[in-house]
């Protein structure tokens, strides 16, 4: 859930030097790495999308493989965060291990709730969109302030989930994350704005970067923000959706 953009952080493009022109980070270059590594989260997606159906929808037939792509996933995620010269390989290995997390939650989601994959899709997908439009356009200034109050929000909100998880361990579940009441749903739809407002800061940081000049390397990393912000969107719409149809 953390905004993996450096943009938040007070000089993000410190320390990396003088670059050539054709080993600097571009934009094109950065959607161009995007794009590949959405492709790298929906084939393994897929795959366990798959041997879920095949083994009659189990979920001991894939719940290994949405351990290896979480815990895989979160320490391939910091090493990229950490080590940002390394993003042509650990943000590739992220997407994949992602992949594998993402294709059997969504399998169980839509067993669930018929239909409820294809809508949180689109509606992160129409999300993205919209708040490139609305970065381009100008509707929503990338400020100082503005990044602060993110960075703040999403801060808050991991700190939020971290304690519902330690007192899971304990047997107490926390409603108003879990549960399908009324603000347990509000809280729900405050969490899915600041993951989409997450974008305009990365949106911010790729164009920032590509004007700075940074290494080439830095495409992988812009795009591996982009995708950070994307999947936790993904998950907090299936989330949403998932209360929401509880309320039927």
């Amino acid at each position: 859930m953390r905004s993996s953009n450096p943009a938040l952080l007070s000089n993000p493009f410190s320390g990396f030097g003088l670059v050539s022109e054709s080993n600097a980070m571009t934009i094109r270059g950065t959607v161009y790495k995007t794009l590949a590594l959405l492709v790298l989260v929906l084939l393994p997606a897929a795959w366990v999308w798959r041997m879920f159906y095949t083994a009659g929808q189990n979920p001991a037939a894939i719940q290994t493989w949405m351990y290896v792509g979480l815990i895989g996933g979160f320490i391939a995620s910091l090493a990229t965060v950490f080590k940002k010269n390394w993003a042509p390989l650990t943000a590739p290995l992220y997407a994949v291990l992602e992949g594998l997390f993402l294709g059997g939650i969504s399998s169980m989601f839509e067993k669930a709730y018929p239909g409820i994959v294809m809508q949180a899709v689109s509606l992160s997908i129409a999300t993205l969109l919209v708040m490139l439009v609305a970065y381009q356009s100008g509707w929503i200034q990338p400020s100082e302030n503005f990044k602060l109050g993110v960075v703040a929000a999403t801060g808050g909100i991991a700190l939020v989930y971290f304690v519902a998880i330690i007192l899971g361990f304990f047997g107490i579940n926390v409603a108003f994350i879990n549960g399908s009441g009324l603000f347990s749903i509000l809280f729900s739809v405050f969490v899915v704005i600041i993951a989409a407002l997450n974008f305009i800061i990365d949106f911010d940081f790729i164009e920032q970067g590509a004007r700075a000049g940074v290494p080439k390397y830095m495409e992988w990393y812009g795009a591996f923000a982009l995708m950070v912000t994307l999947v936790w969107l993904y998950i907090e719409i299936l989330r949403l959706l998932a209360k929401l149809n509880e309320r039927k």
